[in-house]
């Protein structure tokens, strides 16, 4: 997908399947028709932003000036994360790395800076699985008196065999949800604080996927949450990926109505080679990597939306929005579902409350 080039309008999407051969769950890709679908990155052709599926993090940022600006960039360590942050600190963006193994995280940092001489990057231990890393990452960050212009919430695992997190909470909802959702919350004060004090618009961005489709019939399984006897690891994935969507939705509306300049949104990075998300799935990960490479996204294409809604200025306003290749998308129906996300929001507070 490297030389991609523009072409008639498709009306594809990726769909994520299981399939069940000889007791064993294997994740299978695949392109399906849809009416209603918005992405066209198989043709490569540009939406109203000028953008495309084929578009680089480095072309959706190219002439941004983000100096002055700090972000925190979640599972900084790998994948999407190292090319978020090396875009952004091309840019002049301060960036903290929040990554749950630091050597790896500073060898990350090691080799930017050997690229990138002028580049600002710190790195700070975070385990999303674990409430009470969360609570020391943000008490420590909150302490440290930096100012937080943009929180991209990026980090995540992918379809893993039922696992309790240290909360004891279903692994995927733990850590692709619940931690981005707590610390949100705890750097949301010094998020506002910057917002005032700089005058310049605060930007959240959650990394969904277009999995969020493939959720459990009902979306959200408020009272199965740790049912492992009907635990299905694709659906528990698009159950995380649904609750970003609906997180950065309600967020977005409790910050309209508290009049705060900053934005909430998500968006599907696209499917990408070379992450680490299908470590549970050594086959499926194999083939991924030998045949990935002439349909998928590599990394420096999946890392573009997510570097375009953290900094292009086409984005200044836009939030409880669904973004896929750098253009505004089309979510599914449980996506747009407000009541479910109000409920989906209390839900994750009397989960996070005190642990």
């Amino acid at each position: 997908m490297k030389d991609c080039e523009e072409g008639p309008e498709s009306r594809c999407r990726l769909a994520w399947e299981s399939v069940a051969l000889s007791s064993v769950t294997l994740l299978e890709i695949r392109l399906v028709s849809s009416e209603k679908s918005e992405t066209m990155w198989i043709f490569g052709w540009k939406g109203p932003s000028g953008f495309s599926a084929c578009s680089t993090a480095e072309e959706v940022t190219q002439g941004i000036d983000g100096t002055g600006l700090t972000a925190i960039v979640t599972g900084a360590s790998s994948g999407l994360g190292v090319e978020t942050t090396r875009v952004l600190a091309l840019r002049g963006v301060h960036v903290i790395m929040a990554v749950r193994n630091v050597d790896a995280g500073r060898k990350v940092s090691e080799q930017t800076l050997k690229e990138i001489p002028t580049a600002k990057i710190d790195v700070m231990e975070l385990d999303l699985s674990s409430m009470a890393s969360v609570r020391k990452f943000a008490s420590d960050y909150n302490s440290s008196g930096l100012p937080l212009n943009i929180l991209i919430n990026n980090a995540g695992v992918m379809a893993t065999p039922f696992m309790l997190s240290q909360d004891n909470i279903e692994l995927q909802f733990a850590t692709n949800h619940l931690g981005h959702f707590l610390l949100t919350n705890l750097l949301l004060e010094t998020m506002k604080n910057t917002a005032r004090e700089s005058s310049k618009e605060g930007r959240i961005v959650n990394i969904s996927s277009e999995g969020h489709r493939f959720a459990y019939r009902e979306g959200i399984r408020f009272d199965k949450i740790n049912d492992e006897s009907s635990y299905n690891n694709i659906y528990a994935y698009g159950q995380s990926k649904l609750a970003n969507i609906l997180h950065a939705k309600e967020l977005s509306r409790h910050l309209k109505a508290e009049g705060v300049d900053i934005t909430a949104n998500a968006l599907h990075p696209g499917a990408i080679t070379s992450t680490n998300l299908l470590r549970y799935h050594g086959f499926i990960n194999v083939v991924a990597n030998m045949f990935g490479k002439f349909v998928l996204k590599n990394v420096q294409q999946g890392a573009s939306t997510q570097c375009y809604v953290a900094l292009h200025p086409q984005v200044k306003g836009v939030s409880g929005k669904y973004f896929v290749d750098s253009n505004i998308g089309n979510p599914s129906k449980l996506a747009k579902d407000g009541e479910l996300a109000k409920k989906l929001w209390e839900y994750s507070l009397n989960l996070t409350d005190g642990k």
